[in-house]
Parts: C-alpha cells; sequence; structure tokens
C-alpha cells in the first residue's frame, strides 16, 4: 500500500516524468518496463555498432536488469530480482542514447553512467536485492521478445503493477547511496 511519499509512476517513463523525481523517492511502477541484462546490453551495442536496428524501440522505457528464475505453475515468473547493474556500465550510455529513461538493479553506477544519465534525463531505480519472491507478485506478464537464446538474460517485457523501487540515482547525479551515507560517515 502507497503511502504519502509514495509516487506512483505509469510506463510509459517519459523524460519530463524522470525530472521530478529526486534521490530517495520511493515508486510504485505499472505499466511494461523490460529486461535485459549484461548478454542482451552486450548484443544490442552490438548490432548498433553494425548498424542493426534493435529489437524493440527503447524510447521513453525503463529496462529492468534481471535474471528470472523459472515460473511455477500458473505464474507469469519465478522470483526475479535485480542484478548488479556495474555490469551494464561499459554498455549503458549507448543504450541511454537510445531513449531509455528508467533503469532498475541494485548497485552503484561508473561516473561514465551518471553523466550520461544527467545528459539524457534518465532515473536510476533500485529494486530491493533479497526480495526477489515478493518482487515477483508485482509482475503480472513476462514475455520473451529478443535473443531468446540468452535464457534468463533475454531481452523480455514484463507487465507490472506497483512494483516496487527506490530512486537511487536521479537525472541530476544525485547519489541516495552517498546521500544517505552521509550523516554516518566520520570525518
Amino acid at each position: 500500500m502507497a503511502d504519502a511519499k509514495t509516487i506512483r509512476i505509469t510506463t510509459p517513463f517519459t523524460e519530463e516524468m524522470s525530472r521530478k523525481l529526486k534521490a530517495g523517492d520511493s515508486v510504485l511502477i505499472s505499466g511494461t518496463i523490460y529486461s535485459a541484462r549484461d548478454a542482451a546490453h552486450k548484443a544490442m551495442t552490438e548490432a548498433l555498432a553494425r548498424g542493426e536496428k534493435l529489437p524493440l524501440d527503447w524510447h521513453d522505457q525503463i529496462v529492468y536488469y534481471l535474471g528470472p528464475t523459472p515460473a511455477k505453475p500458473g505464474d507469469p515468473i519465478g522470483s526475479c530480482g535485480p542484478t548488479t547493474s556495474g555490469r551494464m556500465d561499459a554498455y549503458t550510455p549507448t543504450m541511454l542514447d537510445q531513449g531509455i529513461k528508467g533503469m532498475i538493479g541494485k548497485g552503484s553506477r561508473s561516473k561514465e553512467v551518471v553523466e550520461s544519465m544527467k545528459k539524457n534525463g534518465v532515473t536510476y531505480f533500485a529494486a530491493v536485492g533479497g526480495a526477489a519472491a515478493k518482487i515477483a507478485k508485482s509482475v503480472k506478464k513476462y514475455e520473451v521478445l529478443a535473443y531468446p537464446e540468452l535464457g534468463p538474460e533475454a531481452v523480455a517485457a514484463l507487465t507490472v503493477e506497483d512494483f516496487p523501487a527506490i530512486v537511487v540515482i536521479d537525472s541530476e547525479g544525485n547519489d541516495y547511496y552517498e546521500i544517505g551515507q552521509k550523516p554516518y560517515r566520520r570525518l
């Protein structure tokens, strides 16, 4: 259940929406988000370098870095917690230039990624690691769209309802990992 401080987001996720969010905001995302991990990011970056078209239009979309477990009978997906986002950092600036406006994962991002986020008006959300089974309850549909040979790293569409996340790095580059720890650091 959302409280007064929780912001509801419905996809597509525009730059205007992204720029309104601030580091530390709690959000619930509904609509369609797309999963892709490092193998898919590498394949897409290589396709772009060859002048090929990507398997989907990333404009105003949110990418979720996950590797789902197999679904139990009757469920659309198994556990689906975030993977470490830094694994995508080598490919992220290229992908953000394709129109992605939100990323969901866990862990910090490189300086190059943060600069690309600021340039492109992108928000980085964290999903809670260790809560994969709970997160899966927000997924209503899971459909592989591209690179099925990559198994759980394939590009897939997820229809989500009230997917819980926290803005970790906002489109201005403010980093909640740093902001949140600052009061507890010793000089």
